[in-house]
């Protein structure tokens, strides 16, 4: 999630990275409300849902939607699946986050919904966490102090 590390960092740079982390975060946020409200499939996390509840686990074990956030908002760019220890998902570019789930054949809406929601929080929180270290980093450069 961060490039370089706090100490090669300026205050100027850690507070644009936080902006950055909170504007994933915000436009995840919304993708879990329309997960929430909306059906799974007039959702932009329908292809996640039919790779998800579909795909046979006897070959593959998890899926994952690669989410780039464009002008505040969550795009899914790509689904992938992993099969079993063989390969790992291929790198996307510009990918801002991504949406692991296991593949459970014949899962229901809801229990989508409950899961990538949850998967969808965590990632929020991590998002956010990484903002409030940023800023908080940022103030202690510019103070002064190292927090010690």
């Amino acid at each position: 999630m961060t490039g370089a590390t706090d100490d090669e960092a300026d205050p100027d740079d850690l507070r644009e990275r936080a902006r950055e982390d909170e504007a994933i975060a915000d436009a995840l946020e919304e993708l879990v409300v329309e997960l929430r409200d909306d059906p799974v499939r007039e959702s932009r996390l329908e292809r996640l849902f039919d790779e998800a509840s579909t795909s046979n686990p006897n070959i593959w074990n998890t899926v994952t939607a690669f989410i780039d956030v464009e002008d505040g908002e969550a795009i899914v760019t790509e689904e992938s699946k992993l099969a079993q220890g063989s390969w790992a998902p291929e790198i996307v570019e510009d990918c801002d986050a991504m949406l692991t789930l296991d593949i459970e054949y014949g899962m229901m809406p809801d229990d989508f919904k409950y899961r990538a929601g949850k998967e969808l929080s965590r990632t929020i929180e991590a998002f956010r966490e990484e903002a409030a270290d940023a800023r908080e980093t940022a103030a202690e450069l510019e103070n002064g102090t190292d927090g010690a």
